[in-house]
């Protein structure tokens, strides 16, 4: 039987993910190509944010019923999980806390986050954790939008002028090798997978690939045929993006822990 720790565990790699890419996108504001696409990444980005906290209420939950965490209290709060880990505590995906770029390098990521996240949740939809069915049907309803938008998005700097076509390869082609980490189950997702309780990443990976390819064929982009992944966000191990995007994310609330606003 999957115990709380690795439950906890699995719900946060959900939850990380989540926040450092609507950090990310929360990056854009401001700064968009063209005033809808500034408002749309921002409405996606606050999408994505408002399921973390949805994500992190839960693992609070989960701390306070174990019972290391009982005689502290109860579980840690959003704001605690947010800013008052360090980067190694952190499970999001390696996709999630690369660098925005340019447009087309965001589009990229984006994308193939989105299809996966889609997959994913419906995969959740049918968890044995009522919690977890409960969050993914609520979420899966706005993700939806973002894989229709970011694949539209796609298709029009693929299947574009000389310049956004090249840009969106080389975007295509440098994220790929971020892309294996999300079909990549270890030890405690298989525990999670085995009780009907995670959904089972790796049978997803023909279905995002064939929708991946499809979205590429029609943008006249070429599908790349790397197989050497990036592997380690979900247990802890990253790139110096994150760090620099949590020195960032997080300044704030240390320099006034417990303010309210």
């Amino acid at each position: 039987m999957a115990s709380d720790r690795q439950l906890l565990e699995y719900v946060l790699r959900l939850a990380d993910s989540d926040l450092i890419f609507a950090q990310r996108l929360g990056e854009w504001v401001g700064h968009g190509p063209v005033l809808e696409e500034d408002i749309a990444l921002t409405n996606v980005g606050l999408d994505l944010l408002g399921q973390a906290r949805l994500w992190f209420a839960y693992a609070g939950e989960i701390e306070a019923r174990g019972a290391s965490r009982q005689s502290a209290g109860g579980g840690r709060s959003e704001d605690e999980f947010a800013f008052l880990r360090e980067s190694g505590g952190f499970r999001n995906l390696l996709l999630a806390e690369q660098p925005n770029g340019n447009y087309a390098d965001t589009t990229a990521r984006q994308f193939y986050f989105d299809i996966w996240h889609e997959l994913l949740l419906r995969g959740l939809v049918g968890s044995r954790d009522p919690r977890i069915a409960e969050i993914a049907a609520k979420a899966l309803k706005e993700v939806l939008y973002h894989a229709e938008r970011s694949a539209d998005w796609v298709i029009r700097l693929g299947d574009g002028m000389e310049l956004s076509h090249g840009r969106m390869q080389s975007a295509i082609d440098d994220l790929w090798m971020y892309t294996g980490e999300m079909f990549a189950a270890d030890d405690i997702e298989e525990s999670l997978i085995a009780e009907g309780i995670a959904a089972d990443v790796e049978t997803l990976l023909p279905v995002w690939r064939e929708r991946v390819a499809l979205v590429l064929d029609e943008a006249t982009l070429a599908t790349p045929s790397a197989v050497w992944m990036q592997r380690g966000g979900k247990q802890g191990l990253h790139t110096e993006h994150l760090s620099h995007l949590l020195a960032e994310m997080q300044s704030l609330h240390r320099a006034h822990p417990g303010a309210q606003w």
